[in-house]
């Protein structure tokens, strides 16, 4: 086999790879989320991830009976965030927020962020996938 055809079999399989890879790491926000239900929950910063196709955060939320739980939020993009203000300094671990969003339609302890509020607050739109479609 030339090296051509070697070169152009490597290329093509990279880009296919990177094709179906980029398919399906996007998701729509009506298939995991319900735009019908909604939570604010106050918790402490557990965790920040500030990557694309989204950010997300997760907040250790103390139920009535004192026992805890985890709940992960996803955020709009990095880039978007930044436009509304936001830095990778805003969240830090420790912080104690209100986080509104929609819940996850599996019933996993998900939501997609619509409104974070800091303990001073300040308010951040999260820039929400939902809110970004229906605008």
């Amino acid at each position: 086999m030339n090296i051509k055809k070697l070169l152009g079999i490597a290329l093509t399989s990279v880009l296919l790879f990177g094709i179906s890879f980029e398919a399906s790491s996007h998701h729509s926000f009506i298939g995991q989320y319900d735009p019908e239900k909604s939570t604010v929950l106050v918790g402490t910063v557990k965790g920040i991830r500030w990557l694309n196709p989204h950010a997300f955060f997760v907040i250790e939320v103390t139920n009535e009976d004192g026992t805890t739980e985890d709940w992960s939020f996803e955020l709009g993009s990095p880039n978007t965030l930044i436009r509304y203000g936001w830095s990778r300094d805003t969240l830090k671990v420790g912080d104690v927020i209100s986080a509104d969003g929609y819940l996850a339609r599996s019933g996993e302890k998900l939501a997609n962020a619509k409104i974070v509020t800091l303990a001073d607050g300040t308010v951040f739109q999260a820039a929400s996938s939902y809110e970004q479609e229906n605008q």
